[in-house]
């Protein structure tokens, strides 16, 4: 195995405000057409969605994987997935987020159809966003991999999905009505980027309106232990000391952690938006175990209760 590059200050204080970080490219071609060539046909004669899975899963050398199974013996050496897996970057997220010593909850291939794909009478529909853990309150998260093996355009339906929503949990169905929430992205990048997720991150799946398939391989995994990850460097912010708010002398450094934790969505309400600062800086006490830390004195000016 190559030596995984661990998740920077900066990755991991962006990943606690906004819920993903994402690695554009970092695939080799090699691997992304083995992986293509390992789920079958790439390009198919249209069918309808449900045949095609259905041939996908009969053609595809993705090895079928029992809940639970420790990641590092889920797939075989010389698959795409075990490349993929191994790749510094990608082994070095995985392990900054759940630990290598984590277990595969499931994984999917997911698709988003051309319009040839329905029939006359079937309507084509856009997936609804949601979040995948709906029954899932703990503190503990777990991560989705999501895999492009391809280039995806905006009119493929690249994964669309709400940045800093993370910790807004929410019944799955009550948020499938919505279609459109300010600051929303869709996923159009090159082949072979990777995205982690936290589990509780709003998306869906986009409309399709282009002539080809797209393909996006998901893995979700599952810490086996206490989640803790080790800085490997320093940004401004990371020593708790508290920095001037409101009255200053001048406008705040954006790098500061304070400032990346604080930085406001597009959809945010005006007073409780700042709620998702308190949790992020709750989460960044988590994963570093630094139960003093905050930013900006939000966690801190909420826990003066005095016998």
């Amino acid at each position: 195995m190559t030596e995984p590059i661990p998740m920077s200050a900066a990755q991991m204080a962006s990943f606690a405000a906004r819920g993903f970080i994402r690695f554009d490219a970092i695939v080799p071609d090699a691997i992304n057409q083995q992986f293509l060539a390992d789920i079958g046909d790439a390009s198919p004669e249209p069918d309808t969605p449900l045949g095609h899975y259905v041939n996908i899963l009969q053609s595809s050398i993705i090895p079928l994987v029992e809940p639970g199974s420790p990641l590092d013996t889920a797939y075989p050496q010389d698959s795409a997935v075990a490349k993929l897996l191994d790749l510094p970057e990608v082994a070095g997220a995985i392990d900054s987020l759940v630990g290598l010593d984590c277990v595969v909850d499931h994984h999917f291939l997911h698709i988003t159809f051309p319009p040839d794909y329905y029939p006359q009478d079937e309507r084509q529909v856009a997936q609804a966003t949601h979040q995948d853990s709906t029954i899932d309150p703990r503190q503990a998260f777990d991560v989705q991999l999501f895999y492009f093996p391809h280039d995806v355009t905006l009119e493929m339906g690249g994964t669309r999905f709400i940045p800093g929503t993370q910790y807004r949990i929410v019944s799955e169905a009550a948020i499938s009505r919505y279609q459109n929430i300010r600051g929303q992205q869709h996923t159009v990048c090159p082949a072979g980027t990777v995205m982690f997720f936290h589990m509780g991150l709003w998306h869906g799946g986009g409309l399709n309106r282009s002539d080809q398939l797209r393909y996006m391989f998901k893995i979700r995994l599952c810490p086996t232990r206490r989640q803790h990850w080790t800085p490997p460097d320093e940004i401004e912010g990371m020593d708790g000391k508290q920095r001037p708010i409101f009255w200053t002398n001048g406008l705040p450094n954006p790098d500061h952690l304070a400032s990346i934790l604080t930085r406001p969505e597009k959809w945010f309400e005006a007073d409780t938006g700042r709620l998702e600062y308190i949790n992020r800086v709750r989460f960044w006490r988590y994963i570093t175990q630094d139960e003093n830390f905050d930013a900006d004195y939000w966690v801190t000016r909420i826990e003066n209760e005095y016998a």
